[in-house]
């Protein structure tokens, strides 16, 4: 089980000013050793309670709230990334655990159980939130992400673009899923993840965009599409 814990900002930026402060971040940055000419593919399959608990949370901005999903970043891989993602206050604690391919279709079907053959207790704890309240797959979201990294802090920026999604299907492994847009493709979701607090020169590069800080779910974001707000 992986645990990252961190504030997590985020931002709307025009697709111009994604690809300027692109430029700009790869010159004083590590680059993600996935990053492509685009950047890398990124498919969550989200999971929520039937009458819509966690979507709920968020669009009401709760202060302690949380997102079940599974990850994946190729539909041939033979693992997925599960994952639960809690909003504490001004922090954001994310944990995940690597389930096989096998494993995450049983999860989609409804079966739980199979969470009970791994040894790590956040797989128990899964077990017990995803069983207890009916969690079932909700809406895959699909974007390309660019990423970059600072050590000091463990910084993280993310430029997140062509923001996708569905409800008609759960086959978070197939290589043909219809998808509609969530964000139109002149728009990126810009994200800044840090611990303690941002570096000066990384901020001042944030801050040569013309941003403002926003409150987004790519969750809600595809669900938004179809549900009435």
């Amino acid at each position: 089980m992986n645990e990252v814990l961190r504030q997590e900002k985020k931002f709307f930026v025009n697709s111009e000013m994604a690809a300027a402060l692109s430029g700009r971040l790869e010159k004083v940055m590590i680059s993600d050793p996935h990053n492509g000419p685009l950047g890398y593919n990124i498919r969550s399959l989200y999971f929520d309670t039937p009458d819509d608990k966690d979507f709920n949370d968020k669009v009401h901005g709760l202060e302690l709230r949380r997102k079940i999903r599974l990850r994946i970043y190729d539909p041939d891989a033979d693992f997925a990334m599960l994952e639960i993602k809690q909003k504490e206050g001004a922090y954001q604690k994310k944990r995940s655990l690597r389930v096989t391919r096998e494993d995450a279709e049983a999860l989609i079907r409804g079966d739980h159980w199979v969470l009970l053959g791994y040894k790590e207790d956040f797989a128990a704890e899964c077990f017990g939130i995803m069983n207890m309240y009916s969690y079932r797959p909700k809406v895959i979201v699909e974007y390309l992400r660019k990423a970059y990294i600072a050590k000091e802090n463990r910084i993280r920026i993310t430029i997140d673009s062509e923001i996708t999604g569905t409800e008609s299907s759960t086959d978070l492994f197939s290589r043909n899923i219809p998808l509609y847009p969530a964000l139109d493709s002149f728009n990126a979701v810009l994200e800044v993840k840090y611990n303690g607090f941002l570096l000066s020169y990384i901020k001042g590069l944030v801050n040569s965009v013309d941003c403002s800080e926003i409150s987004v779910s790519k969750y809600c974001l595809a669900r938004g599409a179809t549900l009435s707000l």
